[in-house]
């Protein structure tokens, strides 16, 4: 009994690394998109649900594995820099728990193994996952991270594709105005996102050296730049009235509302508690959003269909 309860401890203690080396939490956050992305093609060329039951399979566990993998590799990458901040030093890769060289060879596995799993959907959803996955590791995590104010920018470009790798797995065109616009959407929202992150950590970015938005040019600069984001995210939400009027007043009133809260309560509060607002608004404009096209999209199927 005692060596059962050793090895099952034993057993949640691995599964509890390798959940923070592959950082289990972004991939739950980034499949939501990606299957919203996979429910609007499906609706809006009228495919079955069921007729493309194995492209959502292998969609989801694919795109799972190569965002795991880009996870690993940023935590393997990220070691020294995530040892001075407090709200990362605690990691896996950081403390010792497990070794580099098998957080790389999982990276690598999770990657070849994820990308072939889309392979078997569309050639493009799986060069989409490969682009991702380059510009994630490559041009952000190797590079502009470290380097640029602009490294939110530049990691946006990756943090955007789950829903183009979720359209294309069930159509491999993604010039429709509605993906395009989802696509931007993604891309536009991961700045207020992160410039709001960034400043309720200001202090641990600082030290670690990394050129955060914030950290740089100071609030005043990130409040401007942040309502010029929401400016065109207000703009962007007309392109879903080429697929939906309804999907397109949705985005619509999410993003006005988020610029009208990002004025309000700016000059109201302290920079720290407009960051958290405007940190928490995003989390629920990313929920909303989603999960109205998902709904939108799959009632939309069943109607048409049956």
């Amino acid at each position: 009994m005692i060596l059962e309860n050793k090895q099952e401890r034993s057993r949640q203690n691995w599964a509890s690394i390798l959940s923070k080396t592959i950082k289990t939490g972004i991939i739950r956050s980034n499949l939501i998109p990606m299957f919203a992305g996979f429910t609007l093609a499906l609706y809006t060329y009228q495919i079955s649900f069921m007729e493309k039951l194995p492209e959502v399979i292998f969609a989801l566990l694919g795109a799972a594995l190569v965002i795991g993998a880009a996870g690993a590799f940023n935590n393997l990458y990220d070691r020294d820099i995530d040892a001075i901040m407090e709200r990362t030093k605690r990691r896996p890769t950081v403390t010792g728990e497990i070794k580099p060289a098998i957080v790389l060879l999982l990276s690598v596995v999770m990657a070849i193994s994820g990308i072939a799993l889309l392979a078997l959907t569309t050639w493009l959803a799986a060069l989409l996952a490969f682009l991702g996955l380059f510009f994630y590791v490559v041009p952000y995590t190797m590079w502009s991270k470290r380097k640029t104010v602009y490294n939110t920018e530049i990691g946006s470009i990756s943090g955007g594709m789950p829903p183009l790798i979720g359209w294309a797995a069930v159509y491999p065109d993604i010039t429709h105005p509605a993906i395009i616009g989802l696509f931007i959407v993604m891309i536009i929202w991961q700045m207020p996102h992160f410039y709001a992150i960034a400043i309720r950590n200001h202090k641990q970015y600082k030290a670690a050296k990394i050129p955060m938005l914030p950290v740089v040019k100071g609030v005043q600069r990130t409040y401007i730049q942040t309502n010029v984001y929401l400016i065109i995210m207000i703009v962007i939400s007309f392109l879903f009235g080429t697929l939906s009027i309804g999907l397109m007043l949705v985005a619509l009133l999410l993003s006005i509302g988020w610029l009208a809260l990002s004025v309000y309560r700016y000059n109201k509060v302290d920079s720290e508690k407009w960051a958290t607002s405007m940190f928490l608004y995003s989390l629920i404009h990313m929920t909303v959003l989603f999960s109205t096209i998902i709904i939108y999209s799959l009632m939309g199927i069943v109607f048409e269909l049956y």
